[in-house]
């Protein structure tokens, strides 16, 4: 076969692998919906549909066992924020969330600075520290109610010391066991903050803190102007972390102090569950869970919303 000038023979590969036309079809970019279905049917039937039958208790007197009940409409609510000891609750429980936040993170990032540093020890002191954060908190409550007890290892500490003065009833105050509960808070997650932190203390160039070292900046402003803005997003974490759980707070409470010396430690949490299993008041119990979702949903939306601004602000 002789080819005339500037002739090729026909590329018989491309042929074979060009498509009709008409039949181009665009590439699927997202997997179909419906492989998210049984997980969503499986969320709807154990979350969702319990929670909504829950929001309809709430406006009930239901006892929790007897299948008749009545429709009260917002008496449960009213009944609320009329009684003392649910307002207490509510006080105890946003004044623990808050101190809990503030103390643990800046505990937290304390810890992460200090192991952070080129220390010979540093690996084994980050064990250590973060070790309490793994133990069981029911495990760490018991623990420590036998400590702060009036015959406990702290008040022998004290007494051996000198410091007879100091020794009491740490958990059985009313004026001491609300802070001897975050105590014993702070001293399980501080470690549990501390290793947030130190993810974002490595994740920092360290030419940036070289660069700022030679224009003459000291140990606290390249903290200050270069660390600080960086962990922007770890600070999110932990704060989002610390409020929802300082709120939701129950089952080292109830182990430490069972909400007592009286009423001086009730978290919502603890009047939820004493309403509920104790004195059967269950519409009422429900209606203190609806409250206590509502606080959790509004302090953390506000919570990222505000940190979420500073984070892009330092980025």
């Amino acid at each position: 076969m002789t080819l005339a000038p500037n002739e090729q023979l026909p590329d018989h590969d491309h042929f074979q692998h060009e498509a009709p036309a008409g039949r181009v079809r665009s590439p699927r970019t997202t997997p179909p919906w419906w492989f998210a279905l049984p997980a969503l049917l499986l969320f709807a039937f154990v979350v969702l549909v319990p929670s909504v039958r829950g929001v309809y208790y709430a406006f009930t007197d239901w006892d929790g066992l007897d299948p008749s009940f009545s429709f009260v409409g917002l008496g449960n609510f009213a009944d609320m924020f009329s009684d003392d000891d649910a307002m207490q609750a509510i006080r105890h429980t946003l004044l623990i969330a808050v101190s809990i936040t503030v103390i643990q993170n800046a505990l937290g990032l304390a810890l992460a600075l200090g192991v952070n540093a080129a220390i010979k020890s540093r690996n084994i002191l980050r064990v250590l520290l973060f070790a309490p954060a793994v133990i069981t908190p029911i495990v760490t409550a018991y623990l420590w109610r036998n400590l702060l007890g009036p015959e406990g290892a702290v008040n022998s500490l004290l007494g051996a010391v000198g410091l007879d003065g100091w020794r009491q009833d740490w958990l059985g105050s009313p004026q001491v066991a609300l802070w001897a509960v975050v105590g014993v808070i702070v001293w399980q997650f501080a470690g549990y903050s501390m290793v947030i932190f130190l993810a974002g203390l490595q994740s920092v160039p360290k030419e940036i803190h070289e660069a700022a070292a030679i224009d003459g900046a000291g140990p606290v402003r390249r903290f200050w102007s270069v660390t600080r803005p960086l962990l922007a997003p770890a600070l999110t974490i932990n704060l989002m972390l610390s409020i929802i759980g300082g709120i939701k707070l129950f089952d080292q409470v109830y182990a430490l102090t069972g909400g007592g010396p009286g009423h001086a430690t009730d978290t919502i949490s603890t009047l939820i569950y004493k309403g509920a299993f104790t004195l059967g008041e269950f519409g009422y119990s429900i209606a203190l869970a609806v409250v206590l979702t509502i606080i959790v949903a509004v302090a953390s939306t506000g919570q990222y919303l505000v940190l979420s601004r500073n984070e892009r602000a330092a980025s």
